[in-house]
């Protein structure tokens, strides 16, 4: 039996790809750095026809923050092409921490946090989805019908908008996973595979965007891993009904993903972000870091 993996070992990475990721992954950085422990490693992927087009200031901003800048192939992965899935190409990559956790680019970490408040042993954590209003709940019958797999029997509410508990549909806004072979193989390997069996079903409709989340829990169980659902407070999902609100105080959120600048403001932490890009690089602002050299 092999050692138990640390779950204090993690890499959180995320996708900068200009012109607008690129900026806001410097952002979530800094939010990184200044929310979890020197230890954690941060690793920003970027598709690799694009990285040519990376900002300077991207590169000086990863640098003094102690962040790797990493690129990965989307060639012929998705047929047609899918951006939504870079995640999954980017998790598909090799790393040397014994748990990793992908964030979208558009999120902020807002208070200390600690891995083992996120990662679980035997488990991918994620958080439920805010909404699923794109179809109804037979669509599962089709997903796991592709899989040769039961529907899960577990039933939960959705974060913002549900009328009862659904069939489990997750986030991918923010996955953790461990990064050992379960057997089944790497996790990453099983989401993206997984990916490419329900996305062969053409009549299935909306598989463009959401083909990432309608796959992960289905792909959660190939690998041999249960999940773990994250309280909101984990991954507090701004947007939708809760547009144009400053957050709640009767939460102690740790982590908003705010989608856009507007509800970035709205909420009140737009110079937060600031403040946290500042702290770490000594400007507010990512650009300046080399417009002012």
């Amino acid at each position: 039996m092999g050692a138990v993996p640390d779950t204090n070992d993690l890499t959180i990475f995320y996708i900068v790809e200009p012109p607008d990721y690129e900026i806001m992954a410097c952002n979530l950085l800094a939010s990184i750095r200044t929310h979890f422990p020197a230890s954690v490693t941060a690793v920003g992927y970027c598709p690799e026809h694009r990285y040519d087009d990376l900002h300077p200031a991207v590169h000086r901003a990863h640098e003094m923050m102690g962040a790797e800048l990493r690129t990965f192939s989307t060639k012929d992965r998705f047929d047609p092409a899918y951006p939504h899935g870079n995640k999954m190409l980017a998790a598909l990559e090799k790393r040397d921490s014994a748990f990793s956790m992908f964030v979208d680019s558009d999120v902020l970490f807002i208070r200390d946090n600690t891995p083992e408040n996120i990662v679980k042993q035997g488990h991918v954590s994620c958080s439920m989805a805010a909404s699923m209003l794109w179809a109804e709940q037979s669509v599962w019958d089709v997903i796991y019908g592709a899989l040769d797999m039961p529907i899960p029997s577990e039933r939960y509410p959705l974060m913002r908008r549900s009328k009862g508990a659904v069939i489990p549909y997750f986030s991918a806004g923010l996955v953790a996973f461990p990064e050992h072979d379960t057997g089944q193989g790497r996790f990453p390997d099983v989401w993206y595979d997984t990916a490419q069996i329900v996305d062969s079903v053409e009549t299935l409709e909306k598989r463009r965007p959401y083909l990432d989340q309608m796959t992960l829990p289905a792909a959660i169980r190939r690998a041999g891993l249960d999940w773990n659902i994250l309280p909101e407070e984990q991954h507090f999902i701004l947007g939708g009904k809760l547009r144009g609100r400053s957050l709640p105080t009767d939460l102690e959120i740790y982590t908003i993903h705010y989608r856009n600048a507007r509800n970035l403001k709205d909420s009140g932490y737009l110079k937060t972000a600031r403040r946290y890009l500042n702290a770490h690089t000594g400007q507010k602002f990512v650009r300046r870091l080399v417009e002012n050299t």
